[in-house]
C-alpha cells in the first residue's frame, strides 16, 4: 500500500530529500514550498505553495493530503513549531519539537546543554544580551572570538575575529545584532560534517562530508550558505583520524541522551559541525536538520530505501542495519548568482547544458514557459558520484560548466589540490 509523505521546503536540500524519497517504490510525494521548485513539483503529486512557517496552512494542507509523515526540511518551520503541530493531529514528522530544535535554534541553549551534561568538544563561550556588556568582554580579554548572534542566521550570521573581522569589526557587529550574542573561543583546525539519522532512541551516522562556506575560489570572500561539498569513497576523510570519528559520534549521542535527559523528543536529522583541532574534534554547531549542499551529497549516495527509514525513525526503531550509502566519491558544485552573497542578479535567464551523469538539484530558481530565472540565493547544484574524488568531481564540474548566463560556482571544490590543502594544514596543526 501506498505511504503519502509530507515534504516541507523549496531549496535543494528539499529536492535531494523529495528525490530520495521518490526512489522508494510505495511512497507518493506531496510537497509544500514558499515558491515553486520545478524539480520537487515534478516529483509530488500534490503542492502547496504558502510560506513553509504558515503552520495553520501547513497542517490543513497536510491532513486534505492524507498524508501519515512529513519531513521537514529548513530550520525555520522548526522553530515555528510545524512539528508540534503535526504530530498533535497524528501526523508523525521526521524533524524534531520545537523546543529540541532549540540545539540549532539557540546558541545560547546549545552551549549550555553541552556544559551542563559534560559533553566533550564545547569551546570556551560567553553568552551575552547587552551591547556593551558583550563589547567590553572582548576588549577587556584582547582574544579572538567567533561571533555568533544567538537566533537563526541561515548559515550566514557568524563572524570570526582575525579572519572576517578585526575588534572595532567585531564590536560593529555586535551593535548591529543587537547584542545578543554568544562569544566563543576561535578555534584553528579544519572543519567537516557528521550527519545522523535520529529515532529518539539511536544515532545512525552518515558519511563524513567537507562544506565550502566562503564564496570565491581559494577560499575568499564572505561567507555564504555553502558553494559545494564532497564526501570520499571509504564514508571518511583522511584529514580525521578514527579517533577523532569515535568521539563525534559519542558527541551526537550524548547530545541525543542529555535531550532525552530534558525530555525533548529529537526524531529526524541532526546535523554536527566540527572542527578538527590539535585537541581533537570541537563543536562548532548542530543543525536540527539535513545540511545543504551536504544533504545532497549524501541523498546522492544513498542505497537503502529512504521511505523505510522514514517510517523506522517514525517508529523509534531505526539501527546501522537499515542505512546503507554507495562507497563511491560524491562532489557537490552549486551554480549562483552573479553577485552572491551581498548583491546576487535576481531575473536573470539561465540555460542548462548537458549535464551528463551529474545529479541535477533546483535550488533557488523559478520555471517560467519552460525557461529558469535565476532569484537572489543559490540557484541550482550539481552532484558527480564516481570511485575517486577526481571522477567525482570532473562530473560535477563538466556539469556546473554547462550552464550559462549570469550565473558562477566554485570550480576548486572537490579538487585533489584543495584536499591536500587542509591534509597539509592538519599536519601542521597536529
Amino acid at each position: 500500500m501506498d505511504m503519502k509523505i509530507l515534504v516541507v521546503g523549496g531549496g535543494g536540500r528539499e529536492h535531494a530529500l523529495t528525490e530520495a524519497l521518490s526512489r522508494s517504490s510505495n511512497v507518493t510525494i506531496c510537497s509544500v514550498m514558499s515558491r515553486k521548485n520545478p524539480g520537487i513539483a515534478a516529483l509530488s503529486e500534490e503542492i502547496c505553495l504558502c510560506r513553509e512557517t504558515d503552520v495553520p496552512a501547513v497542517v490543513a494542507f497536510a491532513k486534505e493530503c492524507g498524508v501519515i509523515y512529513a519531513v521537514i526540511g529548513p530550520e525555520a518551520p522548526l522553530e515555528a513549531g510545524l512539528s508540534d503541530a503535526l504530530e498533535a493531529e497524528g501526523i508523525s514528522c521526521i524533524g524534531p519539537t520545537r523546543k529540541a530544535a532549540r540545539i540549532e535554534t539557540d546558541k545560547e541553549f546549545c552551549r549550555n546543554l553541552m556544559k551542563d551534561f559534560g559533553i566533550a568538544g564545547c569551546p570556551a563561550f560567553a553568552a551575552f544580551h547587552d551591547v556593551d556588556a558583550a563589547c567590553a568582554y572582548i576588549e577587556a580579554s584582547g582574544r579572538e572570538y567567533a561571533i555568533k548572534p544567538i537566533g537563526l542566521t541561515g548559515g550566514k550570521g557568524v563572524k570570526i575575529m582575525g579572519e572576517h573581522v578585526g575588534l572595532e569589526g567585531a564590536k560593529e557587529y555586535i551593535r548591529e545584532i543587537g547584542g545578543e550574542v554568544v562569544l566563543e573561543e576561535r578555534l584553528i583546525g579544519e572543519e567537516f560534517t557528521l550527519m545522523t539519522f535520529v529515532d529518539g532512541e539511536h544515532v545512525v551516522p552518515m558519511p563524513l562530508v567537507q562544506d565550502h562556506k566562503r564564496a570565491f575560489e581559494g577560499d575568499e570572500g564572505p561567507n555564504t550558505g555553502g558553494m559545494g561539498s564532497y564526501s570520499m569513497p571509504d564514508h571518511t576523510l583522511p584529514f580525521v583520524t578514527g579517533d577523532d570519528y569515535r568521539q563525534a559520534v559519542g558527541i551526537m549521542e550524548g547530545i541525543l541522551g542529555a535531550m532525552r535527559a530534558k525530555g525533548l523528543v529529537y526524531k529526524g536529522f541532526l546535523y554536527g559541525q566540527f572542527m578538527v583541532t590539535a585537541d581533537g574534534p570541537m563543536v562548532i554547531e548542530f543543525n536540527a536538520r539535513f545540511g545543504d549542499p551536504e544533504a545532497m551529497n549524501l541523498l546522492a549516495l544513498l542505497s537503502s530505501d529512504f521511505g523505510r527509514i522514514v517510517t523506522k525513525i517514525a517508529q523509534g526503531t531505526l539501527g546501522p542495519d537499515d542505512v546503507s550509502f554507495l562507497h563511491k566519491a560524491s562532489v557537490c558544485k552549486y551554480l549562483v548568482p552573479e553577485g552572491y552573497p551581498e548583491h546576487p542578479q535576481k531575473g536573470m535567464e539561465i540555460t542548462v547544458g548537458d549535464h551528463g551523469d551529474a545529479v541535477l538539484y533546483y535550488a533557488n530558481v523559478v520555471e517560467e514557459r519552460g525557461v529558469l530565472f535565476t532569484q537572489t540565493s543559490r540557484t541550482l547544484a550539481f552532484v558527480g558520484l564516481g570511485d575517486t574524488l577526481e571522477e567525482a568531481e570532473q562530473i560535477a564540474e563538466r556539469a556546473a560548466a554547462s550552464v550559462s548566463g549570469a550565473v558562477r560556482h566554485r570550480s576548486d571544490i572537490g579538487t585533489r589540490a584543495v584536499l591536500e590543502r587542509r591534509m597539509e594544514h592538519m599536519r601542521e596543526i597536529r
